[in-house]
């Protein structure tokens, strides 16, 4: 097994004004320029939220910190001010597709398919993100379709 960049407790800060990212400063990781804008992609666990494909962020100052989305506060009831466990891993794999995903592009559109393959892997997880950020499954639905209809649009 791996052995995890990030094994401790951290305080959860928030950038003040309004909208304002809630984070935890990574003081000891370095960004990798190699990387667009620094980021460092991670896998592991802040508290009992399992984070994938999670990306690290530059703070403009040489640190890094994770971004903890309302979603993920919400999960583990916590907010800044609170201390959380962060354990990561650095992240080399691929994004996976899910398998219903994967299936309405075979279903719907081979081309969509190869389309989405050829954009970022930034673009796919957005357009993943937004697909599962839906409450219900015809919202997810139409949400598959409006990218499939996007992608087949697209001229890559």
């Amino acid at each position: 097994m791996d052995n995890p960049i990030v094994n401790k407790s951290f305080l959860l800060e928030k950038y003040p004004g309004k909208g304002g990212w809630t984070y935890a400063l990574l003081p000891n990781l370095i960004p990798e320029f190699k990387n667009p804008f620094g980021l460092v992609k991670v896998r592991g666990w802040i508290d009992e939220f399992e984070l994938k494909h999670y990306k690290l962020m530059p703070n403009g100052k040489g640190q890094l910190f994770l971004p903890v989305k309302a979603a993920i506060r919400k999960t583990i009831h916590k907010e800044a001010g609170d201390w959380v466990k962060i354990i990561l891993y650095l992240d080399e794999s691929p994004l996976e597709l899910p398998k219903e995903i994967l299936d309405c592009f075979k279903t719907e559109s081979m081309e969509a398919l190869e389309n989405f393959r050829k954009i970022s892997e930034g673009e796919q997880k957005t357009y993943l993100d937004w697909i599962y950020q839906a409450k219900k499954e015809s919202t997810k639905a139409q949400r598959i379709a409006h990218m499939i209809k996007q992608l087949l649009e697209k001229k890559t």
